[in-house]
């Protein structure tokens, strides 16, 4: 018996899952259009450390984390997703100029944490209205679907920023300046292709922030958000992806080819690997994607060359594909539906803090060892997390199947 074709799950999958990915498609393309040349507008025109930006970085990207236990709270409570994604989506859109302007690191910091608030908002809601209007076995691909086109969008984005690069002659503002024509589409699409979806009316209305409904969440979810806290130890911002390959020989305006190789893997393999986690065990899944991660580690701490970056970083994209999508999938297989929202910010949450701690970490390592004990360390968080899998496999209802 032939198994069922991929393209009749494609098919399967709601019409707003499709729109929600292009929407995070362009906004992708603007923000990694900027994320992708940031690290040298700080370093070669602002003056910054790679200290400095580890603590940049790590601060924006745990205040995304942090601002979705929020958001997926109120929409639980609310029983409204879209309006709360609509409005981090806008907030997002309106940091894109400040950087353009910024003199100083200080506003580039006020603009990166502005833009990541903005993802914080947008993120639960929108993953738990991705999961509101998905069937139960088709979510692993509709996650893996979603992060493929939010990561088109980060290929394209650096691509772009190459081009700007190249033509202007290595004019930084201008760049950023480009990257709002791409954030705005995304506000607009959001605001007019995805209708908010009925809910049963036997959901009650009441906040979710409470002892009882916070155990209501049960074991399975709080072992999911354990292991993602541990495995965002091991990872650290894509940022010093970037800083390695600055110092791999290339000229400045080609560095953003890093990031492109990175979501070129992480693109073509998010929804392949999606899809795989809705047959496959999940721990099984969740350890080839750290193994992938280690051996990307151990390449760039080796690799002083471009071409080892490129080795590093694709397979660094590849552990991206593997692990994003399940991880949401996880998440949505555990929670309640009525918590969905909560669930999702509870587990971004202490995956923030988590990297917020292993950025900040990776940035001193890098400045006082050389960036060889930085992606060390990583491997060592990742065989951490690795033997945690094999202890205590992930007990969630898709195991072995």
């Amino acid at each position: 018996m032939q198994s069922e074709p991929q393209v009749s799950v494609i098919r399967q999958i709601p019409r707003s899952v499709w729109v929600l990915g292009c929407v995070s498609l362009f906004m992708d393309i603007s923000s990694e259009i900027i994320h992708s040349l940031l690290p040298m507008f700080l370093v070669a025109s602002l003056g910054a450390s790679a200290g400095a930006i580890g603590i940049i970085e790590g601060v924006a990207e745990a205040t995304a984390q942090i601002v979705k236990v929020f958001s997926g709270t109120l929409s639980d409570y609310l029983h409204n997703r879209k309006w709360l994604a609509v409005a981090g989506y806008s907030l997002g859109a309106l940091s894109k100029p400040i950087f353009a302007i910024a003199p100083t690191v200080g506003v580039v910091v006020t603009a990166r944490v502005m833009d990541r608030v903005g993802k914080g908002i947008r993120g639960a809601p929108r993953d738990a209205l991705i999961a509101d209007v998905t069937p139960p076995q088709l979510r692993g691909a509709a996650f893996g679907l979603r992060q493929a086109l939010d990561t088109v969008g980060a290929l394209l984005g650096p691509l772009l920023g190459v081009a700007i690069m190249l033509v202007s002659g290595n004019n930084f503002r201008l760049a950023f300046w480009i990257a709002v024509i791409p954030a705005v589409l995304t506000v607009t699409l959001l605001t007019f292709g995805v209708r908010e979806p009925v809910h049963e009316a036997s959901v009650k209305k009441g906040n979710p922030v409470t002892w009882t409904r916070l155990r209501q969440l049960g074991t399975n979810y709080w072992w999911v958000v354990g292991v993602g806290a541990v495995f965002a130890l091991a990872r650290f911002s894509e940022a010093f992806l970037v800083l390695r390959a600055m110092g791999s020989g290339v000229s400045i305006a080609l560095v953003p080819l890093v990031m492109v190789a990175m979501n070129f893997v992480y693109a073509l393999s998010a929804y392949p690997f999606g899809k795989l986690a809705d047959t496959m065990s999940h721990t099984r899944l969740l350890i080839a994607g750290l193994v992938v991660l280690i051996g990307s580690d151990i390449v760039l701490a080796h690799g002083a060359h471009w071409s080892l970056v490129l080795v590093g970083v694709a397979l660094w994209g590849l552990h991206m594909g593997m692990t994003q999508g399940l991880f949401s999938a996880m998440v949505a297989h555990t929670a309640p539906p009525d918590l969905r929202g909560t669930a999702f910010g509870f587990f971004n949450l202490l995956s923030g803090v988590m990297t917020l701690a292993s950025s900040v970490v990776a940035g001193q390592l890098w400045e006082r060892f050389g960036a060889a004990t930085t992606f060390y360390a990583g491997a060592a968080f990742c065989a951490v997390t690795v033997v945690l899998l094999l202890v205590h496999p992930t007990p969630i209802a898709s195991e072995g199947r």
